[in-house]
């Protein structure tokens, strides 16, 4: 064996990290926000969980990186570590996919079908496909795939450059000799923790050994303790995830190694009296490919099935070594998005909509507890609404922070148009919290003045505060559910509610002038509509993004501009419903009234100058 064999080697491993990363990232890209919702419908049942580790494991393929996921979902306080063990397990019987694959590198037959099962004889037209797919077709979607087939082909050309590498050791006595340091069950799984932990992939490690089991150099008793130190290995990412967060996150890692280690030692112990006890045969023969992917199925599959009647025992115990106080659990409350969830941007994507969307409510709470004020002062309440204020504040300072971090990530058009909307609905949500404040400021004002709005004004206050309830809620169920048709209520809405704005401040002008209403309280009703204008411009920014997101070659100004011109009839339709549906209560305006008066009084006038004069008459 040259030295270029050994270039060649790294070489090969190198591309099969490269295809490996490739395919995982691009994998768990399209997955998308689908991995949080497939999370979050674990249950009780340990076997739901099992299968959910496992499918996730596949779609993403690393069982570390599911790890890293759970690690950033307990510490944002997302997940209980009591809901990751099980998921934890599964991860384990999915990584081993990878290895079947590879194990097909060995088949040999002249049967063009079975032969074409062989990666080594499809993956380049696997490659040629996804090329195609990468730069011919327009849609993102379509260009992920054909990342994906290509990465595949990557991986599986190195894994071809590795075999083809090492089939010169086979006729050499110096690896022969190397090998017994292999023949050392101990050995052999300080090897397999080691290499693993360097290249942090137990499917590259298991990749090499089956490259190395073509040679035929490689017998039972030296995989198996190599295979079993590969598991052991993997546990470094996880491990590393671990630094610097709170203990309760620190408790997946830890359970994820515990499995690890509990396992080997099993099957370690059952190694040993299997081959040095009762002296059976097998560890002396040769191993294939396909036997290592069978060995490492059986391995953490067993692993499992030993340990899930303990899984409740074990969660105790690692509870155990990382007991959480209360001021430590009030401290964890305060990670409102873990950084590892950036390694998943799909699954930060998902995670950032849910905080944006109780973002929102809080927004709609706060101001609706703001407009109650007023009906009934509460210096409690006033102090929710400022606790409310600082909470919106805080979400978002730490959203518009992890968003554009998230919006360098490469992610579906879908996540990108989610990210922007987000960035763009965050400060309108915030703002509303604002004027929130605005508005208990307001009744406070009123309070201690011991000032009240008239009957008149509370009556007109009534229907526009009921309007501006339904415009929030409305707002907010169409962020919740990204429906940009119930978005496009909003506007007409937010016209008739400028109406009744200036029809109030008009009235009130009417009452001023004429007396019926005093000055300082025609400034307090100014300042309530105005923040009631505000937050209703603010509903209107937030369903225009909706609608823009979901239509690229939408415009803003001009979308605006039609909808005030008249020239959409679906628009008229919706404004002249609401408009019908919040009516200000039929008042005679103070000048009218004057106009009436004088009238009235002119027609007295004509009536007694008229009966003046036939009274004259009749006197003559």
């Amino acid at each position: 064996m040259s030295i270029y064999n050994l270039f060649s080697m790294i070489g090969g491993l190198a591309f099969f990290l490269f295809g490996m990363n490739i395919m995982s990232n691009y994998l768990e890209k399209m997955a998308g926000g689908r991995l949080e919702s497939v999370l979050k419908k674990l249950t009780s049942n340990p076997f739901k969980s099992l299968a959910l580790g496992a499918g996730i494991t596949i779609a993403i393929q690393s069982s570390s990186a599911l790890t890293v996921m759970l690690v950033g979902l307990v510490n944002s306080g997302i997940m209980e570590f009591s809901q990751t063990v099980h998921v934890i397990m599964g991860s384990d019987i999915g990584t081993t996919l990878t290895a079947w694959i590879l194990s097909l590198n060995g088949l040999s037959s002249e049967n063009f079908a079975i032969s074409m099962l062989k990666p080594q004889n499809f993956s380049p037209l696997v490659a040629m496909f996804g090329v195609i797919l990468i730069m011919g077709s327009k849609q993102q979607k379509k260009k992920d795939v054909g990342t994906i087939m290509v990465g595949f082909a990557v991986l599986m050309y190195g894994m071809t450059l590795m075999s083809d590498a090492v089939s010169p050791l086979a006729d050499m006595p110096e690896f022969q000799s190397f090998l017994i340091a292999f023949d050392n069950p101990f050995m052999g799984v300080l090897i397999g923790t080691a290499f693993t932990g360097v290249i942090q992939s137990s499917a590259a490690a298991i990749g090499v050994l089956q490259a190395l089991a073509l040679t035929g150099q490689i017998s039972f008793g030296m995989a198996i303790p190599l295979v079993m130190g590969a598991n052991i290995g993997t546990c470094v990412t996880a491990i590393l995830s671990g630094i610097g967060v709170s203990k309760k996150a620190k408790r997946v890692p830890t359970l994820h190694v515990l499995i690890k280690i509990l396992g080997t030692v099993i099957w370690m112990v059952a190694y040993v009296i299997a081959r040095y006890v009762v002296n059976v045969p097998i560890f002396g023969q040769t191993i294939n490919a396909f036997q290592i992917a069978v060995f490492h199925t059986i391995f953490n599959i067993g692993t499992i099935l030993i340990l899930l009647p303990f899984s409740r025992r074990l969660c105790v115990w690692v509870e155990s070594m990382f007991k959480v106080q209360e001021e430590e659990e009030e401290e964890m409350k305060s990670v409102l998005l873990d950084e590892r969830l950036l390694l998943s941007p799909g699954l930060a994507v998902q995670q950032c909509r849910d905080k944006t969307v109780a973002m929102a409510h809080l927004a709609k709470k706060s101001f609706i507890k703001a407009l109650r004020v007023f009906e009934n002062f509460d210096e409690n309440e006033v102090q929710k609404i400022i606790a409310m204020e600082q909470q919106l504040d805080y979400l978002e300072d730490e959203l518009d922070t992890f968003l554009i971090r998230l919006s360098s990530k490469d992610m579906t058009e879908a996540d990108n148009d989610a990210v922007s909307e987000m960035l763009h609905s965050i400060n309108d949500f915030e703002r509303i919290g604002d004027h929130a404040i605005n508005m208990a400021q307001l009744a406070g004002d009123m309070n201690k003045q011991g000032l009240k709005f008239s009957s008149k004004a509370q009556s007109e206050i009534k229907v526009l505060k009921a309007a501006l309830e339904e415009i929030l809620s409305l707002t907010i169920d169409s962020f919740e559910s990204d429906d940009d048709v119930l978005a496009r209520n909003v506007e007409p809405l937010e016209e008739v509610i400028d109406d009744l704005a200036k029809e109030i401040k008009n009235r009130h002008i009417d009452r001023l002038q004429a007396g019926e209403c005093r000055v300082e309280l025609g400034i307090l009703l100014t300042d309530y509509i105005t923040n009631v204008e505000r937050v209703s411009d603010h509903c209107s920014n937030v369903a225009v993004c909706i609608i823009q997101t979901k239509n690229s070659s939408f415009e803003i100004h001009g979308y605006l501009n039609e909808l005030k011109d008249g020239t959409q009839n679906e628009f008229v339709e919706e404004f002249d419903a609401y408009q019908e549906k919040y009516i200000l209560p039929e008042v005679i305006s103070p000048r009218k009234k004057s106009k009436v008066a004088k009238k009235n009084q002119k027609s007295k006038d004509k009536d007694k100058k008229d009966k003046d004069k036939k009274d004259k008459k009749a006197k003559k």
